[in-house]
């Protein structure tokens, strides 16, 4: 993940918003709420927006995200 994807994330923790990712060649939308440590890697915690169920995302698998304005 490039920088600035890593800043509009974090940004998009702040502000509650929904991020595109895509992981292992399918494409998601979910809502970020925070970035932890797991085994030393870093570790998105997602919350699906229809079933509100969480999913944990390593960072270093996403493949590619987009903040959905």
């Amino acid at each position: 993940m490039t920088a600035a994807q890593y800043d509009a994330l974090e940004r998009a923790i702040v502000n509650r918003s929904r991020v595109a990712i895509r992981l292992n060649g399918a494409e998601m939308v979910v809502i970020p709420e925070g970035i932890q440590m797991k085994g030393g890697r870093e570790v998105l915690l997602t919350q699906n927006p229809s079933s509100g169920l969480p999913l944990l995302v390593q960072i270093d698998d996403i493949e590619r995200l987009e903040v959905v304005r």
